[in-house]
């Protein structure tokens, strides 16, 4: 998969985890973009290291996708963590 499409899968990882998990998060275009795709990286790794099966390098692969939602639905959680109610 080429980095425009890691880039695509992350905007739409980012966007779906922001719909399973509503509230203030660092948000616009470019903010779900980056927690997309840091969290397909981090939910590829995640998959790989700890749950031993890799991603796939499709587009199409729903274990692709699970893996990004779930690491950017981790991201998300760990902002709110983190940083906690200071957009309030």
């Amino acid at each position: 998969m080429s980095i425009l499409g890691w880039i695509i899968l992350g905007l739409l990882a980012g966007a779906i985890a922001k719909l399973l998990l509503p509230g203030r998060d660092p948000g616009g275009f470019l903010g779900t973009t980056l927690i997309g795709v840091a969290g397909a990286f981090i939910g590829g790794w995640i998959s790989a290291r700890w749950l031993d099966h890799p991603v796939s390098q499709h587009f199409y692969d729903g274990a692709t996708w699970a893996a990004a939602i779930g690491g950017s639905l981790v991201l998300l959680i760990l902002y709110r963590v983190i940083f906690g109610n200071s957009r309030d």
